[in-house]
């Protein structure tokens, strides 16, 4: 019988404000749009993160050493081409299925994790969001209400 390993909150109690972004930009896009309208510099990390062996999500990083946060932006829903031995009319085409980081949220496209120590300009940072190109809407997350907050540790 293996042993489980749970972490409870009391172990991770990292303060966080989580902002979901709706835009049909390309991730690349997005990051650049983030750096040019926020003066930051997201770069893509060397490392996705990993759900299972065949899912992993791209993960940008950026740490802000002047206000001591660290940013991290997701992209929450990836389209990968599932190998499925069929027999039907359709047995030669690929066929899809997306999967989700956080699928509380399935109509958020990107989401922006920022930690910090102190009461953050949450407002603030949601009004600098909104005045990226093609960024559809932002708004922040309730963290307390997520089932898979789990995902975003890494």
């Amino acid at each position: 019988m293996a042993a489980v390993h749970k972490i409870t909150h009391d172990f991770y109690e990292d303060i966080y404000t989580l902002v979901a972004l709706h835009s049909s930009v390309e991730d690349y896009a997005m990051v650049y749009g983030l750096n040019v309208c926020l003066k930051s510099n997201f770069k893509r990390s060397s490392e996705d993160l990993d759900l299972s062996d065949h899912i992993s999500f791209p993960i940008f990083e950026w740490k802000d050493s002047s206000a001591d946060n660290y940013w991290t932006l997701f992209v929450n829903n990836i389209i990968q081409e599932e190998n499925l031995a069929r027999t039907d009319l359709f047995k030669n085409e690929p066929s899809y299925m997306t999967h989700y980081l956080v699928p509380e949220f399935k109509d958020a496209d990107y989401l922006l994790k920022i930690e910090h120590d102190d009461d953050y300009l949450e407002e603030e940072i949601v009004k600098s969001l909104l005045t990226i190109p093609k960024v559809i809407t932002a708004y922040i997350l309730d963290t307390n209400k997520l089932k898979s907050k789990n995902n975003l540790i890494f």
